[in-house]
């Protein structure tokens, strides 16, 4: 995985027996939902969360989604989300988030999202202000 370009925000969670597929595992649909879920937590861990956007005008929406599944959860499972920002560019942010067993800490999913930041008035893309930038790039807390 690339190296981040912001801290590292870590939130840990248990695999629910309402997530389990026909192949009994965790569906790939709730990893993408895990890694969507980080992402705001992240987001409004660093003072940005949706109302925030919106006052702003603009909120961020995923355009691409890169996911390689490593390995299976199952029900009960504790795993750890991982997720950084990889790079900014003039309207869009790559995020990268890593998902491990915490139990021995195995790999089971990599992923890399691309997120634009559009109007709330027509959707159009805006260039990413350095306030929000800014804000990703220190520490929580």
């Amino acid at each position: 995985m690339p190296e981040p370009i912001s801290p590292i925000f870590t939130q840990r969670l248990i695999a629910q027996t309402d997530e389990i597929d026909e192949l009994g595992h965790v569906s790939n649909v709730v990893f993408v939902r895990w890694i969507q879920q980080i992402a705001v937590a992240h987001s409004s861990a660093v003072g940005w969360d949706y109302e925030a956007y919106r006052r702003h005008g603009a909120v961020f929406v995923v355009r691409r989604h890169e996911v390689d599944y490593l390995r299976p959860v199952m029900a009960g499972d504790e795993v750890v989300l991982e997720t950084w920002i990889e790079s900014w560019h003039a309207a869009s942010s790559v995020r990268c988030t890593r998902i491990a067993r915490a139990a021995d800490g195995a790999a089971l999913a990599n992923a890399r999202t691309q997120w634009v930041l559009v109007s709330t008035d027509g959707g159009r893309p805006r260039r990413i202000p350095p306030t929000i930038a800014a804000a990703f790039l220190r520490p929580e807390g």
